[in-house]
């Protein structure tokens, strides 16, 4: 019954999409890109004769969090062939060339047909499903032909649904799995409180990639002469709502301090009303043409993507956007760098934020007082905020390489 009633609303839900794609562009993709999913998965697998390991990422963020394990992978398992794919067009999108996976598709919905169809096509040897990713028919079907399943990065929280007493059936969605390996203790707790013991406290292999991307980090000449040896403050990932906390903090701080805002979207005419309510002289990254020139710019507007994991190394301090919204977004990528970091009241559900607002690197603010507040302090001497940021992140890398020992177990197992 409840099987039934899961498979209706995976059905309204598609139903839904087709009638949004009339109007937005996200829902337009993600429809397109499933338009004969069958006959596009059939066209890349089509000359393939080795076994193949399926990596499924919701979007991009749980790419990100899955990449290290899929280059592991492929570094120690040369003989398999990688298939990534997406629930969502924000992953799908960016990364549809992704140069590390032999086939990249979007995930067909999670109906009995369509996970029967999708399994018997592609025949997976292995499949990994990345952090939150839990589809019963895909799961079920998988099961059955014995194919080891793996979820790694995972992480559980006393109010989801897996832990209530009318939860039972999406209980049996973590009972497919061969192992679960999980961000913290106390997910291990949770799961085994209803009887799921094949766990394992790994880690969040977010902390390898954030690793991966600092250690390959580009030198910006822009952003290194706009600094001119100054305190710098690199604002990541900025909404409307982060930026009506800072613009009137900025207006109101007098000490030193270059600004490098990256928003989360490009769009001109809130970049251009952001310029005309900041204060002193501003520049977007397109207009400059000549590094030499930005001394006396205040603040750099970055009005391109791909730059802001690497915009970073040049900070004593980080803002990271989106917790006056839905969620905070990436805070490791600044956090590795070794710098306080500050942020909005929406973080509970980010353990890394919780874990460093706990030891002291990261402060969360309400609204310009509160950010100013603490803000001048640290500018004072920010030394021990940025040392508990840095050595968190060296500290808790490794998961992947636990992710690999659950792998070496279960391919053995199974030759």
């Amino acid at each position: 019954m409840l099987s039934t009633l899961y498979t209706t609303s995976i059905r309204l839900y598609q139903a839904a999409l087709r009638v949004a794609s009339l109007f937005h562009p996200k829902a337009r993709l993600a429809v397109q890109g499933r338009t004969d999913w069958v006959g596009q998965i059939n066209a890349k697998l089509a000359d393939n004769t080795a076994p193949i390991a399926w990596f499924h990422a919701a979007s991009l963020g749980e790419f990100e969090q899955g990449r290290p394990v899929m280059e592991a992978f492929r570094a120690q398992y040369p003989v398999y062939k990688i298939l990534l794919t997406f629930f969502s067009p924000s992953g799908y999108e960016v990364r549809k060339n992704y140069a590390g996976a032999d086939f990249i598709v979007y995930l067909p919905f999670d109906t009995p047909e369509n996970a029967r169809q999708f399994v018997e096509i592609t025949q997976p040897a292995i499949a990994f499903f990345i952090k939150y990713e839990f589809w019963y028919h895909y799961l079920r079907e998988l099961k059955n032909r014995h194919t080891p399943i793996i979820s790694f990065s995972a992480i559980f929280r006393p109010d989801q649904i897996f832990f209530k007493p009318y939860g039972g059936f999406y209980r049996s969605f973590l009972r497919f799995f061969d192992h679960i390996l999980v961000q913290n203790r106390a997910s291990v707790e949770l799961l085994n409180s209803i009887g799921i013991t094949r766990v394992t406290l790994a880690g969040d292999t977010r902390f390898d990639r954030v690793q991966q991307v600092a250690d390959a980090r580009k030198d910006i000449p822009v952003a290194r002469a706009f600094k001119d040896e100054k305190p710098l403050l690199v604002v990541g990932s900025a909404w409307q709502a982060d930026m009506d906390v800072l613009i009137p903090f900025l207006n109101r701080f007098d000490r030193a301090l270059k600004v490098i805002i990256a928003p989360h979207e490009i769009h001109d005419d809130e970049i251009e009303r952001w310029r005309t309510q900041l204060p002193g002289h501003n520049i977007r990254f397109s207009e400059v043409t000549t590094p030499t020139d930005l001394a006396s710019f205040q603040h750099l507007i970055i009005d391109n993507v791909g730059m802001l994991s690497s915009l970073y190394q040049y900070g004593e301090f980080a803002y990271v956007g989106g917790a006056f919204g839905k969620g905070l977004h990436n805070i490791l990528e600044a956090a590795t760098f070794r710098m306080p970091l500050f942020f909005g009241p929406n973080y509970g559900k980010f353990q890394e934020a919780v874990d460093l607002v706990k030891a002291g690197a990261a402060f969360p603010v309400t609204d310009s007082a509160s950010l100013e507040t603490v803000f001048r302090r640290l500018y004072e001497d920010p030394s021990k905020a940025s040392a508990i940021s840095g050595d968190y992140v060296t500290l808790n890398t490794g998961a992947t390489s636990k992710v690999m020992e659950i792998v070496k177990d279960t391919i053995v197992s199974q030759s």
